[in-house]
């Protein structure tokens, strides 16, 4: 029998806790050998479960139990979390984790010390939820160099956006509805600003390119100005807005790493994703796209992942999982990246009439239809292809104007 522990009984913790002790048998097919959840860690009392006997309050005593053998952490954010993830790590003890931010702050460290103990730390739920994807990357594309990885990496974004381009929805009215129906936090900061997508692509980054990515190197945009016209005039070019986490490998053998709100061309995979649906394209050397979709998101698909994970820890109480990036420097970053495509831009003044005179002086060479909106006093077009830095300059140059400049990908 295989003693193991859960820390934390929340949403995700109670759904771990569910899957071990409700479906005992298909676990012990799983691993050949009885798995016994022997301790759940939560400073709540929960009366009425049927596993009600087994909650304690005090971490130490599963660090003190020579027979847990593996452990979930299911609590989130990085204090106490990082503390007793890497406790349990030195005592031998291996770790199971959803905890995105903790493993985008401190995944090379906790790797590190997996590997020096000879026990695993795994954490495939912290990426897409139940979207087997860090795994895949690890063994199936173990032949292929990746070069890019982009992705709808937060349902919540992705719904709200979704709410706006099918139901007209402004923004505000998207994200009111998405909370409540339980798919946006009270606080929902995280998911709008677009740290939960950063965090996600770190993970990713350092997978595909072999160094940890810290997520204050990535540049990061949420949703939160885009407005219901953006989301028509992006339509009427034929793409529809997404907010995509992307990396990708540079030939200077730097990578870049983003997240922002992205154009994306109808004719691309990610641009049907819609709802609260996730999905991750990884383009390798040999296999060109692949692409992985499913519920990045809720109780049962995330504690699905790390059961899974656990499981494999019990398989390899023996041996280690090859799951390792080493630490990474900022100069592994390239920070200021001046990407050459075609940008969406929409520009706007109180004084039409000179916004009109400008667009037409300043972009005279421009060869795709703009959209003129007199009421809103605004213009909307796709630029030719050109650097960034170089429509920035010229969108600069424009007497009191304001303007918004969006990536696009086809």
């Amino acid at each position: 029998m295989i003693n193991v522990a859960i820390m934390g009984h929340g949403v995700v913790g109670s759904g771990v806790a569910e899957i071990l002790i409700d479906h005992a048998d298909r676990i012990e097919k799983a691993v050949r050998e009885k798995v016994n959840v022997k301790y759940i860690l939560d400073l709540r009392d929960f009366e009425g479960l049927s596993y009600s006997d087994k909650f304690i309050k005090d971490f130490e005593v599963i660090l003190n139990d020579d027979d847990i053998k593996v452990v979930a952490e299911v609590m989130g954010g990085i204090n106490p979390a990082y503390d007793f993830v890497k406790r349990c790590l030195l005592r031998g003890k291996s770790v199971a984790t959803s905890n995105k931010e903790l493993v985008a702050a401190k995944g090379a460290e906790l790797i590190k010390i997996a590997q020096e103990n000879n026990v695993n730390f795994l954490f495939e739920a912290s990426v897409g939820g139940g979207i087997p994807i860090l795994r895949p990357m690890a063994q199936c594309l173990c032949a292929n160099e990746i070069t890019q990885i982009s992705g709808i990496l937060n349902g919540t974004t992705n719904y709200i956006l979704n709410k706006m381009i099918v139901d007209n929805m402004d923004f505000s009215t998207a994200l009111s509805l998405a909370q409540k129906k339980g798919y946006a936090e009270k606080d929902p900061t995280a998911d709008i600003e677009g740290h939960d997508a950063c965090r996600k692509i770190c993970i990713l980054a350092a997978m595909a390119f072999g160094k940890h990515v810290y997520p204050e190197w990535v540049y990061t945009e949420g949703i939160t100005d885009i407005t219901l016209d953006d989301a028509e005039y992006a339509d009427n070019f034929g793409y529809v807005i997404k907010l995509i986490g992307h990396t990708e490998k540079l030939e200077n053998g730097k990578i870049t790493a983003s997240v922002r709100p992205t154009l994306v061309g109808r004719n691309c995979l990610l641009s049907g994703v819609d709802g609260v649906f996730n999905a991750v394209m990884v383009t390798g050397d040999q296999t060109g796209d692949v692409i992985f979709y499913g519920k990045g998101a809720g109780k049962k698909a995330t504690a699905s992942a790390v059961a899974a994970d656990m499981v494999d820890c019990i398989k390899h109480l023996n041996s280690r999982k090859y799951l390792f990036w080493e630490d990474g420097d900022e100069l592994f970053i390239e920070k200021n990246y001046d990407k050459s495509g075609r940008f969406y831009v929409c520009i706007k003044s109180d004084d039409y009439d000179s916004l009109l005179e400008q667009y037409k002086s300043v972009f005279s060479s421009q060869k795709t239809d703009c959209i003129k909106n007199e009421y809103r006093r605004e213009i909307a077009f796709i630029t030719d292809c050109d650097r960034e830095s170089s429509i920035r300059k010229k969108l600069s140059g424009l007497r009191n104007c304001e303007y918004k400049l969006l990536h696009t990908m086809l």
